[in-house]
């Protein structure tokens, strides 16, 4: 019994004395050299303190728990993302059936569908000027019993061609409506029920336009057209579909829209119609098939007046998936808004935040002809927008132009008791044929059309050569430079910090609102490590704050804020060696877990059917992204830092760290979606918090990233898009891009390691000094420190001098 309590008591000597050598090391951070020593000496025997410090640390840390929370709190932070998104679109749809209610006469709804209608055409991106005369080209004819079909391209940007099918009467009449089809995401344009379509009106005396949507049928940008392009099974049919996940992404990150692109190339089909002898400008009729054609005819139809009639299937209103049949209290109940998901078309940029929600876009077609499409059955006695829509076409006088077509049964039930078909069905086009008729005589008799696929090809070996149609890669990279050069044409001439304000503006109209939310925290501090409960703007911020071993009353110490996207847990694992420096050397350390990260995390993957980018694309639907919402969250605890006694925040260090190992130069990139061994994504949202957040807070005095993305430009040159939804932040390159991001750090040090490109491959240093030649010319124009390197080196040795 003496033995064990003169071996606690011995024990509790050497650590003693382990704190008081710590607290000279700590101090000398500020001191000045030992004047009794030579600087050699003193610096060697500094050196020496502190590695065995860092070795006392380094097994410390793998003895502190990284949790926070309880499991019961864990179990509702985990929900808290999901829960704070799914209230703000509560809340927008609030606010629209609010504004809704206020509305009483046709003057008010003009008032607030114009707004809104503006609202929908700005969140879509930059639109070309439209061209004075459309370009069009036609590559072949095939005949049909009263009809030919002309296979024609017609040019909706410079470079980029719509291959399209024309079917026209034989022979043509005097006045003829012109119908155009927006194609499902099933299949393109040679589609049979397409063709039927086409045939048939044009057998009845009418223009059909069938064009391929961009990233499909012959306008795909992924190199799986068939089986044999790829050395393994996979769903061949899909993959257009699929791909729409790497085009939206990457137009988002332009500052435009896969949505604002589709719309485009439909109102430039108008215009191929309108060009077109004998037709009559007064019968332009959109249809859009279901799933996915429904949502560009919508929003063309909205934006586009010379259309007189639109008929959008399974946009507006109740969805396959929604509840059949609806509650009786359905005008409370109903999700006006929708939900995020990975395909953009549904989920447009600021469509809840800004209000012109999918009922809003189609009411906005009124008074012109409404066919209001449904793919299964309708429960039109409780439909919510059903009668909203009544009361606006009201406004008009227009009653009479109003109409439904809806099908049988529900998406969960099987053919032939559910009405599933891949564009348009036939039982659909039957309730779609009397309401023409009345409104544009347009009389038909359904035929059925057998035309082999190949002889609606449109890009020839010839077509080919003639028009050099471009690709997504070849367009993007060059639009991307010229929003660049403008962004650096608003700063030209601007002092250090005019040039620095107008950043944070651009690029706060990028990631929407980032200033810190939410008040109060509990934090208890346990010897070197204090845990926190911050309050955010989602929900709770578990973070922890590890204390180097100086004695009470000794300078308070600066403080790295690091961040990674696997948190908390990860760094203290895998940058343990770090940490331990840092600590070592009389710094303290700041971990947390932002929202969705951590402990927070809902525990899933971040892929592309992920609850994490349903979860991204919400934020962009309510006005906002994830990297805002988290940089607004970092803030936060930057501003928790400042409040706390026992740390200097004014002398801040942000460190930003990627999880992802990056793909080998072997490592196969070039594969089909939905399969598995997909090359890894790069993970770059530390890094680009970590640039965030010095450009919003004056007290960073230096910024280390390991792992970084180096540009969004880059992400453009590429159709395989190699980064997670949540990074994406659509105009970021409209707002110059990462590298003028970094150039506006200037003077505060900045070191870049380990820099990966759009393929997630570690960059050259020579690759680097390319692309943040701007930055640096930046960096030596303020006589500061920019500097990067290919291999890792230590993130404290970065930012220890910058600290002392």
């Amino acid at each position: 019994m003496e033995y064990r309590r003169f071996a606690r008591l011995a024990l509790c000597l050497v650590f003693s004395l382990t704190i008081l050598m710590a607290s000279a090391v700590a101090v000398a951070i500020a001191a000045e050299p030992n004047e009794a020593a030579e600087p050699n000496e003193a610096a060697e025997a500094n050196e020496a303190a502190e590695a065995n410090e860092a070795n006392s640390w380094r097994e410390r840390l793998g003895e502190i728990s990284p949790k926070v929370l309880s499991d019961s709190e864990r179990e509702a932070a985990a929900s808290m993302v999901g829960d704070n998104v799914r209230s703000r679109i509560q809340a927008a749809n609030d606010r629209s059936s609010a504004a809704w209610r206020a509305i009483d006469g046709r003057q008010q709804w003009e008032r607030f569908k114009e707004q809104k209608v503006a609202a929908l055409r700005a969140s879509l991106g930059d639109f070309p000027t439209p061209p004075k005369k459309l370009n069009r080209v036609v590559t072949g004819t095939v005949p049909g019993d009263g009809y030919a079909i002309d296979n024609v391209a017609f040019e909706s940007r410079p470079g980029l061609w719509v291959t399209a099918n024309l079917y026209r009467p034989t022979p043509p009449r005097d006045s003829m409506p012109g119908i155009i089809i927006s194609h499902s995401h099933h299949r393109p344009k040679e589609q049979g029920e397409l063709q039927d379509m086409g045939a048939t009106w044009a057998r009845a005396g009418c223009v059909v336009l069938v064009p391929d949507h961009l990233g499909h049928g012959e306008r795909r940008q992924h190199p799986f057209a068939s089986a044999e392009n790829y050395d393994g099974d996979f769903a061949v049919s899909r993959q257009d579909y699929y791909f729409r996940y790497d085009t939206g992404m990457q137009l988002h990150l332009l500052g435009d829209s896969l949505m604002g692109w589709l719309a485009w190339d439909l109102m430039r089909g108008v215009d191929l119609l309108l060009d077109h002898k004998g037709i009559d400008p007064e019968r332009i009729i959109l249809l859009g098939a279901v799933a996915g054609g429904g949502d560009p005819a919508g929003v063309t139809a909205a934006l586009d007046r010379r259309i007189t009639c639109a008929v959008p299937f399974n946009f507006g209103g109740p969805q396959p998936e929604t509840r059949y049949p609806l509650p009786d209290d359905a005008e409370i109940w109903f999700n006006y808004a929708g939900g995020g998901s990975w395909e953009s078309t549904r989920n447009l940029k600021g469509s809840a935040g800004d209000g012109f929600l999918h009922w809003v876009i189609v009411g906005s077609i009124a008074p012109r002809s409404l066919i209001y499409g449904h793919e299964f059955s309708w429960d039109g006695e409780r439909d919510p927008v059903w009668k909203r829509f009544e009361r606006i076409y009201g406004y008009y006088d227009a009653e009479d132009r109003l109409a439904v077509a809806h099908g049988r049964g529900g998406l969960k039930g099987r053919p032939p008791e559910a009405s599933h078909c891949t564009n348009i069905g036939g039982i659909h086009r039957q309730m779609i044929h009397p309401p023409l008729a009345r409104w544009f005589d347009i009389k038909v008799a359904e035929y059925d059309a057998e035309h082999d696929a190949e002889q609606l090809h449109v890009l020839t070996e010839k077509a080919v050569k003639q028009i050099q149609p471009r690709r997504l890669v070849d367009l993007l990279p060059k639009l991307a430079d010229e929003r660049i050069a403008a962004a650096r044409s608003r700063r030209d001439g601007l002092s250090l910090e005019a040039r620095r304000k107008q950043v944070r503006r651009d690029w706060t109209r990028a990631l929407g609102d980032v200033e810190p939310r939410g008040e109060g925290q509990t934090s208890k501090r346990d010897a070197f490590v204090r845990t926190a409960r911050i309050n955010g703007g989602a929900g709770v911020i578990p973070t922890l704050v590890l204390y180097p071993a100086s004695a009470d009353g000794a300078k308070k110490p600066p403080v790295v804020l690091a961040v990674s996207q696997d948190g908390k847990a990860w760094l203290l694992e895998h940058r343990r060696e770090d940490i331990a420096k840092l600590l070592a050397s009389g710094v303290a350390v700041c971990l947390p877990d932002l929202r969705g990260i951590g402990e927070t995390s809902e525990g899933e993957g971040r892929g592309q059917y992920s609850a994490a980018t349903s979860r991204s694309s919400s934020e962009m639907m309510l006005g906002s992204t994830m990297v805002g919402a988290r940089l607004s969250d970092l803030r936060r605890v930057v501003g928790f830092l400042r409040e706390l006694s026992d740390v200097d925040a004014q002398r801040l260090a942000v460190w930003g760290e990627s999880s992802a190992e990056p793909n080998m130069a072997d490592t196969r990139i070039r594969m089909p979606h939905r399969i598995d061994g997909q090359p890894t994504p790069s993970e770059p949202l530390g890094g680009l918090l970590a640039l965030l957040l010095a450009l919003y807070e004056d007290d960073v005095r230096a910024v280390y990233i390991h792992g970084g993305l180096s540009d969004f430009r880059s992400v453009l040159t590429s159709q395989f898009v190699l980064i997670p939804h949540d990074v994406v932040i659509p105009g970021a390159i409209a707002a110059g891009d990462l590298p003028d991001l970094a150039a506006s750090l200037a003077p505060t040090p900045l070191f870049l390691e380990g820099t990966v490109d759009q393929q997630n491959r570690r960059q050259s240093s020579r690759e680097t000094a390319s692309r943040y030649a701007s930055a640096l010319d930046a960096y030596r124009a303020a006589e500061a420190e920019l500097i990067h390197s290919t291999d890792r080196a230590s993130a404290a040795d970065r930012l220890l001098p910058a600290l002392r």
